[in-house]
């Protein structure tokens, strides 16, 4: 468990350029450190989407004190801040990430219509 817990830190630029490894390991740690932090963003700029809440199953939205919209904002403060964690905390961060792909993958079948979606976030989750 500790393992999991320490920071690991980016590899050099020598060992970037010669070991494809470390180049894998690099662009995906970018990369879902980037995406999460765009998508807890845009939870509150509605930039891609201008109807998050539609997103939200009403089982949800029941049980959560607030409108739905402020149970996005939640979204997108947690989403910002797991992108953060695996920037700093790859396998911990890895862990967060793929619990939350798999709530988000339940709320979207709960929802209905967004099996498009949900099958994506699988293929994220995997």
């Amino acid at each position: 468990m500790a393992a999991t817990l320490r920071p690991i830190p980016f590899p050099s630029l020598t060992r970037l350029r010669e070991d494809p490894v470390a180049q894998a390991f690099t662009l995906l740690r970018i990369g879902f450190f980037v995406l999460p932090v765009l998508m807890g963003l845009d939870k509150f700029a509605e930039v891609l989407n201008d109807n998050w809440p539609a997103y939200l199953a009403t089982e949800f939205n029941d049980i959560l004190p607030g409108s739905a919209q402020d149970a996005m904002y939640g979204v997108g403060v947690v989403e910002i801040l797991a992108g953060f964690v695996v920037l700093v905390m790859p396998r911990f961060g890895g862990l967060l990430v793929a619990g939350w792909l798999a709530g988000i993958i339940l709320r979207l079948l709960l929802v209905g219509g967004y099996g498009d979606i949900a099958l994506r976030d699988v293929g994220l989750l995997l």
